[in-house]
C-alpha cells in the first residue's frame, strides 16, 4: 500500500504477510490472532485477542458473501491501523520461522 503523507510517499504493509490471501472468516480469525502476537505486552495482546474472539462470535451467523467480504476487508484495515500506530521499537520481532 502506498500513501502520500505531507507530500512524501510512504509505503505501508499489512500487519503480517498473508493479508491478501484471507478470503474466509476462519482464515481472518487465525490471521488476526497472529497479528495479536506481534503486540508489545501480554495485556495488550489479551485485550485484542478478546476483541477478535468476541467479534468472530457476533458475526458467526453472517451468511451474505458480500457482507462477509466487507467484514474481512474492514478487519484487516483495522489491524493495519493498530499495527502502524505502534512505534517500531515496541513491535515484537518476528522469528525467522513465522509466516
Amino acid at each position: 500500500m502506498l500513501l502520500v503523507f505531507q507530500g512524501q510517499k510512504v509505503s505501508r504493509m499489512a500487519p503480517l504477510p498473508g493479508a491478501e490471501l484471507v478470503q474466509r472468516p476462519l482464515q481472518l480469525y487465525r490471521y488476526l490472532l497472529r497479528c495479536c502476537r506481534q503486540l508489545p505486552t501480554k495485556g495488550i495482546q489479551q485485550h485484542y485477542k478478546h476483541a477478535v474472539r468476541q467479534s468472530f462470535r457476533v458475526h458467526s451467523d453472517e451468511d451474505n458473501p458480500e457482507r462477509i467480504q466487507q467484514i474481512i476487508k474492514r478487519a484487516i484495515e483495522d489491524a493495519d491501523w493498530i499495527m502502524n500506530k505502534l512505534p517500531f521499537s515496541l513491535k515484537k520481532k518476528r522469528s525467522p520461522g513465522m509466516n
